[in-house]
């Protein structure tokens, strides 16, 4: 089993910066792939950004583009550093982490989320 923890997110107005944390613990060395996920009132869970943990290798949604940055340290802890914040980037912010045990978008652990929101 893997725990996922995000912390970090409040509230801010249009322009400000947050930084999302997610502290990974467990049988983390069984994963492959982390990312960040985004639910809005209303709207589907959608992908932000996420890493392939091996290569190295980051993908982010064309609507972060250029503002927000995925990062991991050593212990397998990730963050997301955003930028620029605009209303629609208003959402709860989870973390997930694959195993190759499958789940949505083929993540098998999630965090609880945490709560941005972005003030026009």
């Amino acid at each position: 089993q893997v725990q996922l923890v995000e912390s970090g997110g409040g509230l801010v107005q249009a322009g400000a910066s947050l930084r999302l944390s997610c502290a990974a613990s467990g049988r983390t060395f069984s994963l492959y792939a982390m990312g960040w996920y985004r639910q809005a009132p209303g709207k589907e869970r959608e992908h932000v950004a996420s890493t392939r943990l091996r290569e190295g290798t980051i993908y982010y949604a064309d609507s972060v583009k250029g503002r927000f940055t995925l990062s991991r340290d050593n212990a397998k802890n990730m963050y997301l550093q955003m930028n620029s914040l605009k209303p629609e980037d208003t959402a709860i912010y989870y973390c997930a982490a694959a195993s190759g045990g499958g789940g949505a978008f083929g993540y098998d652990y999630w965090g609880q989320g945490t709560q941005v929101t972005v003030a026009s």
